[in-house]
């Protein structure tokens, strides 16, 4: 997983439980937020942001990321495959 990189990898923290894990074994999750004025006139204002969340891999499993990011994976393997 690591590649051809030396030393140490950088840690992250799990979200939910807190754990140290290296960066390379860490599931990443994109949390996209929408905020927004609700104005109804021409006024109205919204932003999206994105943060990213580190979780372990027994955390990612039991709140079911680690299963959607396989998914992801294969649709876009699928995808790849059908344009070529």
């Amino acid at each position: 997983m690591g590649g051809n990189r030396r030393g140490k990898d950088r840690l992250m923290t799990c979200v939910s439980c807190g754990r140290m894990v290296p960066r390379t074994k860490a599931v990443d999750y994109e949390k996209r937020s929408l905020f927004t004025t609700d104005l109804r006139d021409q006024e109205n204002v919204t932003a999206f942001s994105t943060t990213t969340e580190y979780y372990c891999i027994s955390c990612a499993k039991h709140r079911k990321i680690f299963e959607k990011k396989k998914q992801q994976a294969a649709r876009a393997k699928e995808r790849n495959q059908a344009r070529f």
